[in-house]
């Protein structure tokens, strides 16, 4: 069975999002999507707000703001309110994302915080860009409950900061993880982005340095995305590498942070031990999660919903959802080959009535003996090699 060779299009696709196959999708168990409550086990809060939108952004935010209005954590506050009958239990995570969350006062996160009740030792992420930060700003962000920040480092290379439209300085990353360790942050994630136009392994090596002498305890690497609608995406730029270069440097870093002693439990996602994120594990693992604000997504008793309006549309109230079909076992068995730690057969025969066929069982051989997979006769593990080759890996099993 011939495997295609990666290509940018496909591997940006399975890499940075979720994908829905055109075959017929399987149905999730009906006991899942008969409660009328479900245990939620982590809730996002979307924050559109940013000072400047970056180049290749397609994420739905805001640029041009300098704070986050409270008559939005105010409408965060109310959707929170009429969707509560829907959940039980307390959430083990909650994630604040944007946009640029780290733009909040710490006193509206301290609100969002105690309005979610969350669990005791829950995991509590804010995302944020360095040039926000300040250490007044941190020790008011651990205060309100933040207990993980996820910094967006992006490169270590001044001028591909400018040239993405970053708004911030290596030196302003070196000096917000310092006063985040200072403030009392234990549990700090960097974000690098890979393949940037001119890109070299000095670069790469660079940014790893800076985050690794920085104590970051987890590094989520991404691969440049065009997007239709982006600066980027209507007007390349020049100097990018092309798709072999492009996954020779994913290569390079996951080997780089291997040997730094960060392993890799998702294709992105990468960890030293203990410090993998609980919140994001949620979505891999098919479990209940709310999404708040607009463009956000909830999955909840099997079934996808998400509010496609904009923030004026949220701020004025109530909120409208829209659903996004029920999750499949496409859905599963594409989320569980994301992480590291893999498919388990039996699991996926237990939950949705049928394993792989023989045909299928042979393709695992044949990806094993390239060197793209590992199987132990229940757990299907993709290799980083079999990673950037996923989407025709899926083609075959789905």
């Amino acid at each position: 069975m011939p495997l295609a060779q990666p290509g940018r299009l496909w591997y940006y696709f399975h890499i940075m999002g979720f994908c829905r196959t055109a075959r017929h999708a399987e149905k999730a168990p009906c006991a899942a999507q008969a409660k009328r409550r479900s245990t939620v086990q982590g809730i996002y809060f979307h924050i559109p707000y940013c000072l400047s939108k970056c180049r290749y952004c397609d994420f739905y935010s805001l640029g041009g703001s300098a704070a986050v209005p409270q008559e939005y954590v105010d409408a965060l506050l109310r959707e929170l309110a009429r969707l509560r009958w829907q959940l039980s239990g307390a959430p083990d995570t909650l994630y604040f994302g944007g946009g640029t969350p780290s733009l909040l006062r710490p006193a509206q996160l301290a609100q969002l915080v105690d309005a979610a009740q969350p669990a005791a030792g829950a995991e509590i992420t804010l995302e944020a860009n360095p040039e926000t930060l300040t250490p007044a700003l941190l020790h008011g962000f651990l205060a309100a409950g933040v207990n993980r920040l996820s910094l967006g480092v992006q490169t270590a290379f001044d001028e591909s900061l400018r040239r993405m439209g970053r708004p911030h300085t290596a030196a302003q990353s070196r000096k917000a993880l310092l006063w985040a360790h200072k403030a009392g942050f234990a549990n700090i994630s960097g974000d690098v982005m890979l393949a940037l136009p001119g890109y070299t392994e000095k670069e790469l090596t660079a940014t790893l340095d800076l985050l690794e002498d920085g104590g970051c305890t987890h590094i989520s690497c991404y691969l440049l995305k065009l997007e239709p609608g982006t600066p980027w995406g209507e007007a390349p730029p020049e100097r990018l590498p092309d798709d072999d270069g492009a996954a020779g440097f994913y290569l390079s870093c996951t080997d780089a942070l291997a040997a730094r002693g960060y392993a890799q439990y998702e294709i992105s996602n990468f960890a030293k031990p203990g410090f993998a994120s609980r919140h994001n594990l949620l979505y891999w693992n098919c479990q209940h999660y709310l999404g708040l604000g607009p463009h956000a997504h909830s999955c909840l008793g099997g079934r996808r919903f998400f509010c496609p309006q904009g923030t004026a549309q949220f701020l004025a109230g109530p909120a409208a959802y829209q659903q996004d079909g029920i999750c499949t076992r496409e859905d599963y068995i594409m989320l569980q080959l994301r992480l590291s730690a893999g498919l388990s057969l039996r699991a996926l025969e237990h939950g949705w009535g049928r394993g792989f066929s023989q045909r299928q069982m042979a393709f695992l051989e044949t990806l094993c003996s390239h060197g793209l997979a590992a199987f132990d006769g229940d757990v299907l593990r993709l290799l980083p090699q079999g990673m950037l080759l996923q989407n025709s890996i899926l083609c075959e099993l789905i």
